[in-house]
């Protein structure tokens, strides 16, 4: 059985966007059991931890004594023993690989730095201007993907990881309407975000940080 390790709890902020939230829809979409084991600041710092993930972040994923970090590391991990993550045929494999390096390279730095103003800066002054640059970076890259998206359902032939790397990535813009702005782009979020996995796995971790859990 996988073991995921996570966090104890977060801000509320965070609640639905921990990268974990990745690992747990890919272990769900191909129906692989795991555990969580969940952490706290003292754990992160703590040199044993350190060992499993240099930076003390989440999430780390123990495969039978095989320890992987990297959200995008671990699923394509993931993908390789299941071929509901990854098609076995190979040019269907490469570009799925291509997407996954996509979503995590040339999207997600683009989209985290709005979101990261959004969520800690949006009342500064000066925020007010640099949104406007962050915002139209941003939007290129989705329109560029909405283009690439028009006529297809998934970015591969078929719902791969590379859908579950695209979409949580997409999922950080969620409070604006920047990804429904793209036609294409919006339907297919809508789209993974309705898959029974995913509707798991989102649960799973809102409920772990839910107020009742925490008090308790």
């Amino acid at each position: 059985m996988y073991t995921l390790t996570t966090l104890r709890a977060v801000p509320p902020f965070a609640i639905g966007q921990v990268r974990d939230l990745r690992v747990r829809w890919a272990l769900e979409e191909a129906g692989l059991p795991y555990r969580v084991r969940l952490i706290g600041p003292d754990e992160q710092v703590a040199p044993a931890y350190r060992k499993q993930q240099p930076f003390g972040q989440v999430p780390v994923l123990n495969d039978d004594g095989a320890t992987l970090f990297e959200s995008g590391a671990i699923l394509l991990h993931l993908g390789e023993r299941s071929p509901d993550l990854l098609p076995a045929e190979a040019a269907q494999r490469a570009q799925t690989v291509t997407w996954m390096f996509a979503a995590l390279n040339s999207v997600e730095p683009h989209v985290g730095n709005l979101a990261n103003l959004i969520v800690f800066s949006a009342g500064e002054a000066w925020a007010r201007e640099r949104r406007a640059v962050l915002e139209e970076m941003a939007l290129k890259r989705l329109r560029e993907v909405d283009a690439w998206l028009a006529g297809r359902d998934y970015l591969v032939d078929r719902f791969t990881v590379a859908d579950i790397l695209m979409t949580t990535v997409l999922r950080q813009l969620d409070g604006t309407d920047l990804v429904e702005r793209c036609a294409a782009l919006g339907a297919y979020k809508a789209r993974c975000a309705a898959r029974p996995a995913f509707r798991k796995a989102l649960g799973d971790q809102m409920a772990l940080y839910s107020p009742e859990r925490q008090i308790a």
